[in-house]
């Protein structure tokens, strides 16, 4: 099956001269039509530039971004009207999102309007009230006249994502979707995506820097683990759960916590040489991880940059000294 999507050597470097930062670093990958990716990594890792380059928000230093097999920046400009509907984005920031001027109504039915999805107003509204009982905001017609500053954060992300469905979206980058909102409600969202994804077909990017999230949503997908603008393993959700390679992934798994007291008491722990993250201005040489790397070796990971090389047991890691052992997180 041909990808969805696919970004190859994928760089955004901002700024000029001596003060520019390589936020994302030839950063290849490809996603199936139906797939369910999750891109994880610790803030500033390059994950939600990355997702704004792929919704075509961002425009790449080098590298291409295909969509259905077609390079982005070769697209006229119907072409690319078509790329942007069938590519939506959900934010992180319910409350930034929305427009505070404009009413549940105004908000879900401009789009409906502006790309011809329906024949007049009352259809736009018809649909805008299926589309709120669609990501479960009922009873619609008490939720579409109210502006965004009298609903909850849940509900705000809720309707963010009502929009995004306005256009009849093929892939849809969630950013952080769920990492403002209340705890107690994130399932309930998570589940409701994941619902949605197979109701309207829908595939996905989910950026978060949480792997319980990720393993949670995408444990029949993918995930892709980025640190300092480069991925440094990717591989099903199962087998990077269960078994990763790269001493990244494993230190971010070992942290997760453990509701079980027993698993918890037998979870490994990776102590790392160094808790700070390299600043992106002063990226030390060699494997980027290295400083913090338990398993460094010296004149090696600090002189070479790792490939990122396949698995036998499935995905790819930048890691030749550790990529052949596995390393049970359980004792």
């Amino acid at each position: 099956m041909a990808p969805i999507l696919e970004v190859r050597n994928l760089t955004k470097k901002f700024g000029k001269g001596k003060e520019t930062v390589t936020a994302v670093d030839s950063v290849s990958f490809a996603i199936e039509p139906g797939e369910t990716v999750c891109l994880v990594g610790e803030s500033g890792c390059g994950k939600s530039t990355t997702g704004r380059m792929v919704a075509g928000l961002l425009e790449p230093t080098s590298g291409e971004v295909l969509f259905e097999g077609k390079n982005i920046k070769e697209l006229d400009s119907t072409g690319f009207r078509r790329y942007r509907q069938s590519v939506q984005i959900i934010h992180q920031d319910p409350y930034a999102s929305l427009n505070p001027t404009q009413t549940v109504r105004q908000i879900l039915t401009a789009p409906l309007l502006r790309h011809n999805k329906v024949k007049n107003r009352a259809d736009a509204e018809a649909r805008a009230l299926e589309l709120l009982e669609v990501v479960d905001l009922t009873p619609a017609r008490d939720m579409i006249d109210k502006y965004p500053h009298q609903l909850s954060g849940g509900q705000r992300q809720r309707v963010a994502v009502a929009r995004a469905l306005t256009v009849e979206p093929k892939f849809i980058v969630a950013d952080e979707a769920v990492s403002m909102v209340d705890v107690s409600i994130r399932v309930s969202i998570l589940t409701m995506l994941s619902r949605l994804k197979e109701q309207f077909h829908v595939t996905f990017l989910f950026i978060t820097h949480d792997l319980a999230l990720a393993k949670y949503f995408a444990w029949e997908g993918r995930i892709t683990v980025m640190y300092l603008g480069r991925i440094v393993e990717d591989g099903p959700t199962q087998r990077l759960i269960t078994d990763p390679r790269h001493p990244y992934t494993q230190a971010l798994l070992s942290a997760v916590p453990e509701a079980d007291p027993e698993l918890a008491h037998r979870k490994r722990q990776i102590e790392l040489r160094e808790a700070e993250i390299p600043s992106l201005l002063n990226l030390p040489p060699g494997c980027t991880f290295h400083p913090r790397c338990p398993y460094f070796v010296p004149g090696q990971c600090d002189r070479q940059v790792p490939a990122l090389e396949p698995l036998d047991v499935g995905g790819r890691v930048a890691c030749p000294v550790r990529k052949h052992e596995h390393v049970p997180l359980l004792v």
